[in-house]
């Protein structure tokens, strides 16, 4: 049967996979980011995951605001590499895993989430940025993704609960795969930023810093929470972290954070969690 081995908390900002294709990890403005994925990285090369399962939202890329899905789960064998104004990044396609994605399907319907599903479209940062920092294709990606997107765009927006509870469904689904396959899950986005608006600019570390600590030691307190909390503490992007709250739903109550950094070297606050499943 499947394994889930850990999980992963990411934001996914942009600028994260410019500074790796441009090869920043020397330069004193990026480094302390790279360094905070090294643990990561390790981690990762040394566990060995099959698949990452990643929850993540769409930048108005492959989704537009005429049709954008509250959850959808690509199922593709591959996943291109989006264009999102300046050309693809210089990455390889994401290979997916067609049969884990479809089981994931079958799950999460008859577990009462009726979820989109998608195929043969590109995925964007949302993905692509923080996964080079950590799980570096060379040349080609070690392993595989099954992506879902989760809506953070377009009202109404899931509730925080709603996104830890398919988290849940999404690990009954995972430990139900009848192949002997080890799967991590990400949560990417975050933590405070605003990009437009009065407070453009804003970000709160003492927020971040409790976000942080709640989403290891009590989650469920985040999930009483509200869009309107998460945008008064965490800025208008702020709801992002309803992604990490599917991925720590997705772990069980013993998972053990074993390391977290925290970076702000500009508008949005770039941070970093892995969690680390008790061994069977």
């Amino acid at each position: 049967m499947a394994e889930i081995i850990g999980g992963i908390g990411t934001s996914h900002v942009p600028t994260i996979g410019v500074a790796y294709d441009r090869k920043k990890q020397d330069d004193p403005d990026w480094a302390p980011l790279f360094k905070g994925y090294e643990p990561v990285a390790r981690w990762l090369a040394e566990r060995k995951p099959d698949v990452l399962v990643f929850f993540y939202n769409d930048h108005a890329t492959t989704f537009f605001f005429d049709h954008y899905p509250t959850f959808a789960l690509g199922i593709a064998a591959e996943h291109p590499i989006a264009d999102e104004g300046l050309g693809a990044r210089p990455v390889p396609p994401l290979k997916g895993h067609p049969a884990l994605a479809r089981h994931l399907a079958d799950s999460l319907v008859n577990d009462e989430f009726d979820i989109s599903i998608f195929q043969g479209l590109p995925l964007d940062h949302g993905c692509h940025s923080p996964l080079t920092m950590m799980w570096p294709p060379a040349p080609d990606w070690p392993g595989k993704i099954v992506p879902i997107e989760i809506n953070v765009l377009q009202h109404p927006l899931p509730t925080a609960l709603r996104c830890y509870k398919l988290g849940q469904a999404v690990r009954r689904a995972v430990l139900s795969y009848p192949e002997d396959i080890k799967v991590a899950i990400v949560g990417t986005g975050g933590l405070s930023h605003q990009m437009n608006g009065e407070r453009a600019g804003f970000n709160n570390t003492e927020w971040d810093m409790q976000f942080l600590d709640l989403i290891e030691r009590d989650p469920h307190a985040l999930t009483a929470m509200k869009h309107a909390d998460f945008a008064r503490l965490g800025g208008t992007e702020g709801a992002e972290i309803i992604m990490w709250l599917a991925m720590r739903g997705a772990l069980s109550d013993d998972a053990k954070k074993i390391h977290q950094n925290y970076y702000l070297p500009m508008t949005a606050a770039m941070a970093v969690a892995l969690f680390e499943e008790p061994a069977r």
